[in-house]
């Protein structure tokens, strides 16, 4: 296994990538493998190692090559930066996929609560001027993933916010200060498209924190422009389940219930894209 960390964007250095690859060598012959680009959670102020290295290993045991993105949060997450590095990231692992023996029609990113707002900002803020600026003379879809996998995500600024994750990336002190275009900017069900990648989403009906109302509302924009779609409501469970286990249960009670959802998101992958 391929095992490193990266830079990925001079401006911010902080922002890293890290690799758990399945490489050949004179007894393993892997073909190029399908690709899962991980993004943990912490309302931009902070990562979620639970959201980190356990989901990359269990993507791995099931024969997807990974990486994990640590980017900007606090002062570092303002505007289109982490939109920036995500993009960014995709667009190394396509770059490098010989090294890292990556199906470069197979990269998904995969995040948890504003992960999964980062995860989903990957499907939507691709084509946006100060994204597309930072990624040269590239093909203008280099940056789009082929799919998301989104964790009870942070999708929307208005009335079912997060408010921290939307003020970090305005650069508001207090959700009092958001205006009208923030909240609009940054409410990811305005920019979906025909564009956007296709997503699997799950959530808990008793999230206090994210709302399951952020998935229904991404669910349905992408509905309204015909991008497919699985979605997934658990009737229990508190935000924040990341496997919905014990490996990851420290902070938050797992919930059994909701453990599938790994088996569905990659009976989902596998099903529609091979």
């Amino acid at each position: 296994m391929l095992y490193e960390t990266v830079k990925i964007w001079d401006k911010h250095p902080e922002a890293t990538l890290t690799s758990y690859v399945l490489t050949s060598d004179d007894e393993l012959r892997y073909p190029p493998l399908p690709t899962v680009l991980v993004c943990p959670g912490g309302g931009y102020s902070f990562l979620s190692s639970r959201e980190a290295e356990p989901i990359a290993i269990q993507f791995l045991k099931e024969g997807y090559n990974v990486f994990v993105l640590m980017y900007s949060v606090g002062a570092g997450a303002v505007d289109y930066a982490p939109a920036i590095e995500v993009a960014l990231a995709i667009k190394y692992i396509r770059d490098n996929a010989e090294k890292y023996n990556v199906d470069p029609s197979r990269v998904f990113t995969c995040g948890f609560s504003a992960g999964g707002h980062l995860a989903a900002s990957s499907g939507v803020f691709w084509k946006p001027p100060a994204v597309r600026a930072e990624l040269g003379d590239s093909p203008i879809d280099i940056a789009r993933p082929t799919a998301t996998i989104l964790s009870y995500p942070v999708i929307t600024g208005g009335e079912f916010a997060h408010k921290n994750s939307i003020c970090r990336l305005s650069g508001r002190a207090d959700k009092s200060e958001l205006t009208e275009e923030d909240i609009y900017k940054f409410s990811l069900e305005n920019h979906v498209d025909t564009d956007t990648p296709p997503a699997f989403l799950w959530h808990t009906f008793e999230d206090t924190v994210v709302p399951v109302q952020n998935s229904l509302m991404y669910a349905s924009a992408l509905r309204e422009k015909n991008v497919p779609f699985e979605l997934h409501i658990f009737p229990k469970g508190p935000h924040g389940l990341a496997l919905s286990n014990d490996l990851t249960g420290a902070n938050v009670k797992p919930v059994p219930h909701c453990a599938c959802w790994v088996e569905l998101a990659v009976k989902w992958l596998r099903d529609f894209f091979g």
